[in-house]
């Protein structure tokens, strides 16, 4: 007879790199494998959904592919030949290469590099902790926040704003810059519960026609990098329509009459000019918002990803604050909850022995930094060795060209520690295999929501997995590091850490699987305030003050204080008349999930959306296998005619691994690695190329 399987339903929580890190439901199957994953019910933000590439993680922590035991590199860099030897080979040799680095080079010639493959606290964080101890080079993480943050803070004082779930309570929703329903679908699941319920209305602003957009009730595709001055052409309308709020504008912000006076000649007329919207649909949109008091706001990350991305963000959060939207439930500006949680972790991090003094090199200018820039260096030691977790910088990071130069390096000594055998662990010297989320404990805050959620231990690893906490426990004491968190497991840390910080214990989190921590109504309103002294929302931004860890870079000091449009884009011209974004697939997340069947087979071959009238210029017909270029390399793809992107307007959807395009070279070979003002980041969606067909 067969016997069923036995299914047990247990809790845990997503760990990608995604606002919503969603609170799941998992098929556990007898005790060993994972079946399907549901959102969980009774997390009130996940509310049951999960996005369809999670939902199928089987695929994922089941593949044939995945990294198993430690590997030795035994041909050239890139060439995949590798032996397999045992952990404490492999631990013997890291650390006798890092001690040698530090001994010929100093310490800060090691630099541990990591990023958001996973977003739990112990296992993303931990290797800061290593870093600290031994005063290696320290990481600084902007490949992501570093345009965004800044510009919504500018403006609030504080990275927090009113409960994502008010978006149920909206009389309007506008989605802002990013694709929903690729990339955070629990934004739209209280977006469309507005709609349903209540009758809001959804505004979708983006640069092309993708599925987010597909659902709006009044959808807007600008040029890229152009938001900030639709954000003062509604802003002029406002005030000159007499639908400004100036009971709110006299009592919460710092220069309501400054700001109407600025916007006098940003009129829809000029906007449309710059935008490439119609001036009817400008006015529309305005005349929307102003005569819908509760509007939400909801700013994504994606339109920041400009080299004026902050002064966009800081604009189109400003609009909230002329309408007085923050007065009322379901209204107001929200971008990410992070303040909210006032998470410390010492233990976890390493913070409580960090040294200032020590150099944070951009993992934004990997490139930059691997090829010995000076500047990329601070005026400091080549980097020499290199540990590398939760990230893929070969296929993700800006300007390819230099990266994979850098990373070829022979006197560079390189550990990957990694789910699969990825275009950067190709490139290493020692590659470790890593857990996955279900085979460890760990602690998650949610940047799209207020909850922290405990994700425990379910299924067993597979071969000689270990996780990053593991990793890095067990070579601290080889290169010498001293820190009580080494000696602690990832329950102690996570329990210690939510007692320092007032969120109970470890055993109180694993009975209730998450704790929502959203502040009242009147704090995330800013009823009583805005962060800054004098309380006001600031229309005049102080950029350099602007309270975000980061280094002022870039020309910060050129940047408007006042919301405009700041042209310090990388225009079209006459060689590259085409401007390109580099926007994310529904079914890949940054280069996780290109490894799974389903995923592959939905986004099919890397690809770049063309207007027909543009292809009809260049002699490109659908399919058509085209080159795109500018002065950082070339990258071969095929066109798919889209009428959903203005002309002149290329978007590639995806990371692809750089394998699946002809000659290797993946999209961000034409994205720049310049630090952008005010604290640096990654302009992934302002690269102006020439295309052509490939006729060979």
């Amino acid at each position: 007879m067969t016997v069923a399987p036995r299914i047990e339903h247990r809790p845990s929580v997503c760990p990608h790199d995604c606002p919503s890190a969603c609170a799941l439901d998992v098929e556990v199957i007898d005790g060993r494998t994972i079946g399907r994953i549901h959102g969980a019910q009774d997390q009130s933000y996940t509310a049951g959904v999960v996005c369809a590439k999670v939902a199928r993680y089987s695929e994922r922590i089941h593949h044939p592919d995945r990294l198993l035991h430690p590997l030795r590199r035994t041909g050239p860099k890139g060439s995949g030949a590798f032996e397999r030897i045992a952990w404490d080979e492999a631990f013997e040799e890291i650390a006798r290469r890092f001690l040698d680095a530090e001994r010929v080079h100093g310490a800060q010639s090691v630099w541990l590099n990591y990023y958001a493959g996973t977003m739990g606290k112990v296992m993303r964080d931990g290797i800061n902790r290593l870093a600290h101890a031994k005063k290696y080079s320290r990481h600084n993480g902007t490949i992501c926040i570093n345009l965004a943050w800044p510009g919504f803070i500018a403006g609030t004082g504080r990275l927090a704003g009113p409960d994502p779930r008010e978006m149920a309570q909206s009389d309007c929703v506008v989605i802002w810059g990013t694709n929903a329903v690729a990339t955070q679908v629990n934004v739209m699941t209280h977006a469309l519960r507005a709609r349903k319920e209540r009758g809001a209305k959804l505004v979708v602003i983006d640069i092309y026609r993708n599925d987010t957009m597909k659902q709006a009730d009044m959808a807007l595709c600008l040029r890229p990098g152009t938001d900030g001055a639709l954000a003062c052409a509604v802003m002029h309308v406002l005030f000159r329509d007499g639908l400004a709020d100036w009971d709110y504008l006299e009592k919460y912000t710092d220069a309501p009459h400054e700001l109407e006076a600025h916007l006098a000649t940003r009129t829809p007329e000029w906007a449309a000019g710059v935008t490439g919207l119609s001036v009817s649909d400008i006015e529309a949109f305005a005349h929307l918002v102003g005569n819908t008091k509760r509007t939400f706001f909801r700013l994504g990350y994606g339109f920041s990803r400009q080299r004026n991305g902050s002064v966009n963000m800081h604009a189109a959060t400003s609009i909230a604050a002329v309408t007085g939207a923050w007065r009322h439930e379901g209204g107001g500006a929200f971008h990410n909850n992070g303040a909210i949680y006032k998470w410390r972790q010492p233990m976890i991090d390493g913070s409580d022995v960090m040294d200032p003094s020590v150099r944070a090199l951009d993992q934004s200018r990997v490139g930059a930094v691997l090829c010995g820039d000076a500047e990329a260096l601070q005026g400091g030691p080549q980097v020499h060795a290199m540990l590398i977790q939760n990230t893929n910088p070969m296929s993700v990071a800006p300007d390819q060209t230099r990266v994979r130069r850098g990373f070829a390096r022979e006197d560079l000594f390189t550990v990957v520690h990694e789910q699969f055998m990825t275009e950067t662990a190709r490139m290493a010297d020692i590659v470790l295999p890593a857990t996955m989320f279900l085979e460890h404990d760990d602690v998650y805050t949610g940047g799209g929501h207020s909850y922290v959620e405990l994700a425990q231990k379910l299924v067993e690893p597979p071969g000689e997995c270990r996780s990053n906490h593991e990793v890095i426990c067990e070579l601290a004491p080889r290169v010498g590091a001293r820190h009580p968190g080494f000696e602690m497991s990832p329950r102690a840390l996570i329990d210690t850490t939510l007692r320092e910080i007032g969120f109970g214990t470890y055993d109180e989190l694993a009975r209730a699987n998450w704790r929502d921590v959203q502040v009242d109504f009147r704090t995330a309103h800013f009823l009583d305030g805005f962060a800054w002294p004098d309380g006001k929302y600031r229309f005049r931004a102080d950029w350099a003050q602007t309270p975000f860890k980061g280094q002022l870079s870039g020309p910060w000091r050129d940047m408007p204080s006042l919301p405009d449009h700041w042209n310090v884009l990388e225009e079209a011209d006459e060689a590259h008349p085409f401007r390109l974004a580099t926007s994310p697939a529904r079914s890949f997340l940054n280069s996780s999930f290109n490894e799974t069947p389903s995923s592959r087979a939905r986004e099919g071959r890397p690809c770049v959306l063309v207007h027909p009238a543009d292809a009809a210029r260049l002699g490109v017909e659908d399919g058509d296998r085209v080159i795109l270029g500018n002065a950082r390399g070339e990258v071969r793809l095929h066109a798919k005619l889209f009428e959903g992107v203005q002309r002149g307007v290329l978007v590639s959807e995806g990371i692809w691994p750089n394998d699946a395009f002809e000659d290797g070279r993946g999209v961000n070979t034409l994205t720049g690695a310049d630090s952008p003002a005010p604290f640096g980041g990654a302009a992934f969606h302002d690269n102006h190329v020439w295309m052509r067909r490939r006729t060979g």
